[in-house]
């Protein structure tokens, strides 16, 4: 039966979503879905996770709600649907009050089998009320995370969605995100499903993805120098505020830079004509903030630099996993000051949300400035956030150019002595407290003042044990308890170097962090062999460009953002295999009878045009 059904399943992937085969691990999930189970999938940015909720809805034909935070990746996912002949309906609160009553009529009348939904709008008594009418088979949770306290993007709309199971009990509920750790991953599964949920986790590891951290002194200068080293490459960079974004945009395009600049302040007219550009041109500097990445499938990001700190690991991981989906080599970079970290604070402190949640939000920040501190491979300090291990990369700064170290072995074994002597149990702040000797309440009131690590750092000053435990941290000595509140905890390696088997050697303390930029070689190495899109993968760059400037031309005609119609990934192969019938065009991995029905006159002929002048 199951082989049966995965039979079926390939050829709907093919004859619907225009795929020959699945992408690693989308089957699993899929099987699971339809079998039917509750699922929790954690798979990286680009490794097609719509697709996993996507086909069972059409497979099963059964009634499918898909609850998503964004009225801008709805609209892309319902658009990218409707292309492919798969009739879904939309009710958010962009849409006209008209628009939406048509919609809701649309699904209610079975035209269509799927609906998206916001988690404000889902969970109002009078949807409850409508949907229950129906025999609602799949409920899909988009940016899973947000629901948990233990996420990095917590949502209280989202946290309703707990009561989904109570309205529907027989529904499957399948959760999906790209970045979720241990702790983020349980509380999903119990709020959504009570514990009865299969969890997949795709890995973390992207080996193609070089990792680098610079002091952020003379920072745009050093961003000139790297993008100019890189005119041919299409890349993100990422700013903090609408206005740095706009700063850098123009100080960019000032030097001649194709540079874009994208945030949530500009129109929305602006946005799609930014993405179809940044899709479409060749060397394309996009410049953003963390509004823009949703829903963009552009294989060749050759590189993503964040102008100022991330907001926490799991937005860093999310961001950098934009580059390099066609699994050649990128670049990652970020540029790293004291200011950052404050800022940060800040944006915490004074932030919503209840001090529990500001608590959680300054541990993940604290897990991040650690990657920028470690003194380790890059690579092994990032998966340990995610519960991974690794051996180190040879292809991050630390690795490629070892940063001058000192042994710190017994400041961290003191250091280790009294996370240990505390119960494993307590932060950062109050370890220093306690190793420094201040007699603050906390201490006082647990009698850490009559432990014989009480006063034995104190004539270290507080930065340089805040640095020395944040590289503890980011070498994977030592591992934050999120479910401890960020209490610290001694890890295997950390275990090693109280017991006298392993040293810790550190970088020395500075007040700017130092890290050691890759070799001009290197840097060379990776610009050579990852030029641009058309260059490496595809063997007819100029008919690689027709089809583009064909497809922008049919997505402002359709209102759409040019991904939609086709991916770069798919262009390319049409651009090598030139297909030249209807059989041939459905050959192209992306093209599916939807697609073929509706797009083959058109991009037939460019190819034609485009042979006939190769042979004149």
């Amino acid at each position: 039966m199951a082989s049966m059904r995965d039979g079926q399943l390939i050829e709907l992937l093919k004859d619907r979503f225009g795929f020959s085969s699945f992408r690693p691990g989308q089957l699993e999930v899929i099987e699971a879905i339809l079998a039917p189970e509750n699922v929790l999938s954690v798979m990286p940015t680009g490794a097609g996770k719509s697709l996993c909720y996507q086909l069972p809805a059409v497979y099963s034909e059964q009634k499918t709600i898909i609850v998503s935070p964004l009225v801008a990746l709805m609209d892309d996912q319902v658009a990218a649907l409707s292309e492919l002949g798969i009739q879904v309906s939309k009710v958010h609160s962009g849409l006209p009050r008209d628009e939406n009553v048509q919609q809701w009529r649309q699904f209610a009348s079975d035209t269509a089998n799927i609906i998206y939904l916001s988690p404000e709008r889902l969970m109002q008594p009078r949807m409850i009320a409508a949907l229950q009418k129906f025999p609602v088979g799949l409920f899909v949770i988009d940016e899973a995370h947000c629901i948990s306290k233990w996420g990095a993007d917590f949502r209280p709309d989202y946290e309703a969605l707990s009561k989904l199971k109570q309205f529907f009990p027989n529904a499957v509920i399948a959760a999906f995100t790209a970045t979720a750790d241990k702790a983020t991953r349980a509380d999903i599964v119990e709020k959504l499903t009570g514990g009865d949920c299969k969890v997949f986790v795709k890995g973390f590891d992207r080996p193609n993805l070089s990792l680098e951290v610079l002091p952020k002194q003379n920072m745009k200068i050093k961003l000139k120098e790297f993008l100019s080293e890189r005119k041919q490459q299409s890349g993100v960079v990422y700013c903090l505020s609408r206005n740095e974004t706009d700063e850098i945009c123009s100080l960019l395009t000032a030097d001649g830079f194709n540079a874009i600049s994208y945030h949530a302040g500009k129109t929305p007219e602006h946005r799609r004509e930014a993405q179809n550009r940044f899709m479409t041109e060749e060397a394309v500097v996009m410049v953003a903030t963390v509004a823009f990445g949703m829903g963009i499938d552009k294989p060749d990001i050759r590189y993503v630099v964040h102008t100022s700190l991330p907001g926490s690991v799991e937005a860093f991981y999310q961001e950098i996993g934009r580059a390099g989906r066609d699994g050649k080599p990128a670049e990652t970079r970020i540029y790293y000051g004291l200011q950052d970290i404050v800022r940060r604070q800040r944006m915490i402190f004074e932030g919503e949300g209840s001090e529990k949640h500001k608590l959680l939000e300054y541990k993940r920040l604290e897990a991040l400035i650690g990657y920028c501190e470690t003194s380790a491979c890059r690579r092994l300090s990032l998966l340990s956030y995610f519960d991974e291990t690794s051996a180190d990369c040879g292809n991050c700064d630390n690795c490629l150019n070892p940063p001058e170290l000192e042994d710190f072995s017994q400041l961290a074994k003191l250091l280790i002595k009294a996370i240990k002597d505390t119960g494993q149990y307590f932060g950062v702040a109050h370890i220093i407290d306690v190793v420094r000797g201040a007699e603050t309440q906390k201490v006082k009131a647990r009698s850490h003042d009559r432990l014989s690590v009480f006063g034995a750092a104190e004539d270290y000053e507080k930065q340089t044990l805040q640095t020395m435990t944040r590289q503890l941290i980011g070498n994977g000595a030592l591992k934050v308890n999120l479910e401890k509140y960020g209490a610290l905890e001694v890890a295997e390696f950390g275990r090693k170097i109280f017991q006298g088997t392993e040293k810790f050697m550190a970088k020395k303390v500075s007040k700017v962090p130092k890290a050691s930029r890759k070799s001009q070689s290197s840097a060379s190495s990776s610009s050579s062999s990852s030029s641009s899109a058309s260059s490496g993968a595809c063997r007819h760059p100029a008919l690689f460009a027709e089809l583009k400037k064909l497809r922008l031309e049919l997505a402002k005609q359709r209102s759409v953002p040019a991904f939609v119609i086709f991916s770069d990934k798919t262009l390319i192969h049409m651009a090598n295999e030139m297909p030249a019938s209807p059989d041939a065009f459905l050959s192209i991995n992306g093209v599916g009878k939807a697609k073929l029905d509706e797009y083959y006159p058109d991009f037939s002929d460019v190819i034609a045009k485009f042979k006939a002048g190769a042979n004149t």
